[in-house]
């Protein structure tokens, strides 16, 4: 493909994805499953399709995906959360891959078990941005959504070094469990040191953070250091990658300025829009490709592979998350457990408080096992010489399609019959508790200032921030009074707030306005125009579209 074929074709696929986002908007569909229709309806269309190259994609495009995820991931809610994590996004994909293995190495002819498990690490890991999306939409409650997150961050790694694993047993002609749990062992410890290293580098360099370029330069360049250097390591640079990711996200409040974390936002929002948009679009191109291989294989061969492959896949998880409810206290397995605060495990020993999912929670997370181009970036990993390959990749293939379409399309009715509602209230009231905590440190603040030396300019300064922050902290606890009355999960709806919010937007297009009129009046230039415009880009930032409390 030419240099102006590429560009053809990338200018093609924004333009795609943007009207799929429209579409998204207008319909509440996932974005996820229009644009593998898509993919698929134009891998049937006449010329040249786009061939996934695995390595691009964990090269180039899993990095940022994965580290723009775990930016935007609470690390203390996912440590809260450890044990269950760990269980689905490391022993599930580890039981998913060995019962794939046995599967193919009993009832498909030519397969062994390395051959099987190399085929479940690559299905094995759900990828969770079709779940999100759909489950934010559809208020899915935070706990679910911390823990699809926290499962997608680290089950990439875990299904790529089981992936490595299974090829070196291919090449080396047995498979060795020992061995095994070595290697993964190393590349996970691996990969969280390196990660820890890269981000606590970042943290260093946070004087260069204080310029919103540097920061966006910074910020651009750490996924792809850290996923280098752990692969150079020979361990697991895509956890290298979700550690950094992890530590930066939560360093960034206190070691970035405002200036810099806006851009930054915006720029990793932008860039998640359109990668996101682009692995879809090549997940449903590889259609053809994948079903013109199978000629080789008769029908029977066919049908057993898919059917273990697509019966562990879809029925095996939600057994591993009903089983996971039985295991003993003792294990600490139990799904939904959380590790307690010193000063919250009063009665508890210190131990984790056991907080078992409900059935609908337990219901909604096996139908949240979507899988992504994860799955098709690993498979193709598998060399040309690599056995049953076409048939791994078909089989793969499948499971996408199957688990990406109909869950995707499904998920959110789903979430909304189980009556699985995030607590909009109790999280407004939690908003405004901080928002009166922040006001009253800044009244403090005042205070300390006005005890020292000072003028009677500062004075007078002193005195205007005060009444503006008692005007504010008025407001936050008549607020809080009104979240007290409501005892639905939904925030209720202000007049009073819901009309400041129509004011000021409406004050803000006027000043808008007049700063154009005096632009095309030549009595303001365009560059102190767009310095206005950015004064009052930053009025409206804060103004949410809806009020949320």
């Amino acid at each position: 493909m030419s240099l102006e074929e590429t560009l053809l074709f990338a200018l093609g696929a924004v333009a795609i994805i943007v009207a799929v986002r429209w579409v998204t908007e207008k319909t509440g569909l996932p974005a996820a499953v229009l644009l593998t229709v898509v993919g698929i309806l134009y891998a049937y269309l006449p010329g040249q399709n786009i061939h996934l190259d695995p390595e691009l994609v964990l090269t180039f495009i899993l990095p940022p995906l994965l580290y723009n995820a775990a930016l935007d991931s609470s690390l203390l809610d996912i440590r809260r959360n450890m044990r269950t994590v760990i269980s689905l996004s490391v022993l599930l994909v580890l039981a998913t891959a060995l019962l794939i293995g046995f599967g193919f190495s009993l009832w498909v002819s030519g397969a062994t078990l390395a051959v099987g498990v190399a085929l479940g690490a690559a299905v094995a890991p759900p990828d969770p941005v079709a779940a999100l999306a759909v489950g934010r939409k559809a208020g899915l409650p935070n706990k679910l959504i911390t823990l699809i997150q926290g499962e997608g961050l680290l089950n990439d790694a875990t299904a790529l070094t089981i992936l490595i694993v299974a090829k070196e047993a291919v090449d080396s002609g047995h498979f060795s469990y020992g061995e095994a749990i070595g290697e993964f062992l190393l590349a996970a410890v691996g990969g969280v040191i390196v990660g820890g290293a890269v981000a606590y580098l970042v943290r260093f360099l946070r004087a260069l953070r204080a310029d919103p370029l540097n920061a966006n330069a910074v910020s651009l360049a750490t996924p792809f250091a850290a996923y280098l250097i752990g692969e150079h390591f020979h361990v697991s640079g895509v956890l290298a990658v979700v550690v950094a990711g992890l530590i930066v996200g939560h360093d960034t409040p206190r070691y970035a300025t405002g200036a810099s974390r806006l851009q930054t936002s915006a720029v990793w929002r932008l860039i998640d829009f359109l990668l996101e948009g682009l692995v879809f679009l090549l997940i449903g191109q590889q259609m053809l490709t994948v079903k013109d291989d199978l000629s080789q294989y008769d029908t029977g061969t066919i049908v057993i592979a898919l059917v273990i492959t697509l019966g562990v896949v879809l029925l095996f998880r939600p057994l591993w998350l009903v089983l996971t409810q039985l295991l003993p206290r003792s294990l600490h397995m139990r799904l939904g457990g959380q590790e307690d605060d010193d000063e919250n495990a009063e009665g508890t020993g210190g131990k984790p408080r056991q907080e078992p999912l409900s059935g609908k929670e337990v219901t909604a997370l096996s139908w949240a096992g979507t899988r992504g181009v994860i799955t098709l970036a690993a498979v193709y990993t598998l060399p040309a010489d690599f056995p049953n390959r076409e048939l791994l990749l078909f089989c793969a293939f499948a499971v996408v399609l199957v688990t990406l379409i109909p869950q995707g399309l499904t998920f959110a009715p789903l979430v909304r019959w189980l009556g699985l509602k995030a607590n909009h209230t109790d999280e407004a009231r939690r908003r405004n508790e901080a928002r009166s905590a922040a006001v009253r440190a800044a009244l403090d603040r005042l205070d300390d200032i006005q005890s020292e030396h000072h003028d009677h300019v500062e004075d007078d300064a002193i005195e205007t921030m005060r009444k503006q922050l008692r005007i504010r902290m008025d407001r936050y606890r008549h607020r809080l009074d009104l979240l007290e009355q409501v005892d639905s999960h939904e925030v209720p709806k202000s007049p009073q707030y819901e009309a400041a919010l129509m004011v000021r937007q409406a004050v803000i297009d006027a000043e808008r306005e007049e700063l154009l009129r005096w632009r095309d009046a030549g009595r303001l230039d365009d560059e102190n125009l767009r310095m206005l415009n950015r004064e009052l880009d930053h009025e409206e930032l804060v103004l949410p579209k809806r009020p949320k409390g």
